[in-house]
């Protein structure tokens, strides 16, 4: 029985993508995308533009620049490895996307793959939530326990919707079907009670709409949105709202804190409370006053095989004794920094607005989506380190867009 291709190449994704989320082990995810990319690059023998490679560029040389401060600081190779993948990922990530478009060459049959992956894992999410978590007691934390964010229910979600934005047709044809899609992933997409999440709906919305593109029009819209927000937050801190509380009241704590917890450096380690609610900045802290001992490691980062002294063990790992050193940050800012120097850091906000400026050309699916991933990453590298987070799963989506907008980019020039 002959195997159609694109429906092979199509389980496959889903399963690399199912798997990015749901079993947690970084070298399990690494090894098995490397392994496929492997199998890509040995038996399909897929071509890579070079246009495409120098819209890549900041990201390998960002990966290369990691071996400078190694070498230089003498980093244990041990050590060093698990740095090494961190920053490879996101290359291979893009690879493994811009492969799986180029050998599947069907925008509609790639795209609802993605729509399958993410209505299976909409579905796993829903069930844990209603059969694994407290969902009786109204308790945020509770229904968080298990699942954090996913935001490739939220891409896939909007790409149902605005499919027919962009083309003449739907991704799904049945209106039932479509319908049906759309509740169960709105529902899941609710569930999270990510503050990520929310954000990142925000940016997507207004991207499609090009109220990302600087206008006249646009900076009195966005000028709205800001005041809408600061009013939000004037009222949050004019009122009292209990760190302990459960259901809303719970979300709207880690909403007015969220600010503070980004970029709050004063900290008392030994209040706890004080500790958790501001531990991105507790991190970022750590990382620079290690930096400040060695000062051209501003420059050049301290390297793979670095790690951040917290200075006391941190319940981080579900172990009694706690971990005292860590090699990742979640602010992706500092942690670009700290790896990698100035240069690295440079280089990623270079990668982004290359990526942001697609909403200055031509009104097309890639344009907007690449360019609202674009600004995505820009924020999301502030909560999760962006691009570098390890569950990532938007890069395979970024380098099937990368692939589509080339190829329409040629037909268009031919």
């Amino acid at each position: 029985m002959k195997i159609n291709k694109a429906s092979f190449y199509n389980t496959l994704l889903i399963v690399m993508l199912l798997s990015q989320i749901y079993i947690p082990s970084f070298k399990f995810n690494v090894f098995f995308q490397l392994l496929v990319l492997s199998f890509f690059l040995i038996y399909e023998k897929p071509k890579l533009k070079n246009t495409f490679l120098k819209v890549l560029f900041p990201i390998f040389l960002i990966f290369f620049i990691g071996f400078i401060g190694m070498i230089v600081f003498k980093r244990p190779i041990g050590l060093a490895l698990k740095d090494v993948f961190h920053f490879i990922k996101p290359i291979q990530g893009i690879l493994i996307g811009y492969f799986f478009y180029q050998l599947v060459d069907n925008k509609k049959v790639f795209f609802q793959a993605i729509i399958k992956a993410a209505l299976i894992s909409a579905s796993i999410h829903i069930f844990i939530v209603l059969f694994f978590t407290n969902f009786s007691s109204g308790s945020i934390h509770a229904i968080r326990e298990f699942t954090r964010d996913n935001y490739l229910e939220l891409f896939a979600l909007f790409f149902v919707l605005y499919y027919k934005f962009f083309f003449e047709e739907e991704l799904i044809k049945s209106s039932l079907n479509r319908k049906f899609i759309v509740s169960i992933l709105l529902v899941s997409c609710v569930l999270y009670f990510s503050r990520t999440m929310m954000v990142a709906s925000l940016i997507i919305l207004l991207s499609i709409y090009r109220y990302t593109k600087l206008s006249l029009k646009s900076i009195k819209f966005l000028t709205l949105i800001v005041t809408v927000i600061i009013l939000f937050y004037t009222y949050l801190y004019s009122v009292s709202i209990d760190r302990d509380a459960t259901g809303i009241e719970a979300f709207l704590y880690k909403v007015k804190i969220a600010p503070a917890e980004l970029f709050e450096t004063k900290i008392d380690r030994e209040n706890h409370q004080d500790l958790w609610d501001h531990w991105r900045g507790y991190e970022a802290k750590r990382a620079f006053a290690l930096m400040n001992e060695q000062p051209v490691s501003y420059l050049i980062g301290t390297g793979y095989g670095s790690l951040v002294n917290l200075k006391f063990n941190a319940p981080l790992n579900g172990k009694k004794k706690g971990m005292k050193y860590i090699s990742e940050l979640h602010n992706g800012y500092p942690y670009l920094l700290y790896k990698s120097g100035a240069i690295a850091l440079v280089s990623y906000l270079v990668f982004l607005f290359l990526m942001y400026k697609n909403i200055y050309v031509k009104f097309t699916f890639e344009t907007i989506f690449i360019s609202a991933i674009a600004l995505f990453y820009f924020f999301t590298t502030l909560t999760i380190t962006g691009i570098y987070n390890t569950n990532d799963t938007i890069v395979f989506i970024l380098g099937a867009l990368f692939c589509s907008y080339f190829k329409s980019r040629k037909k268009a020039e031919s």
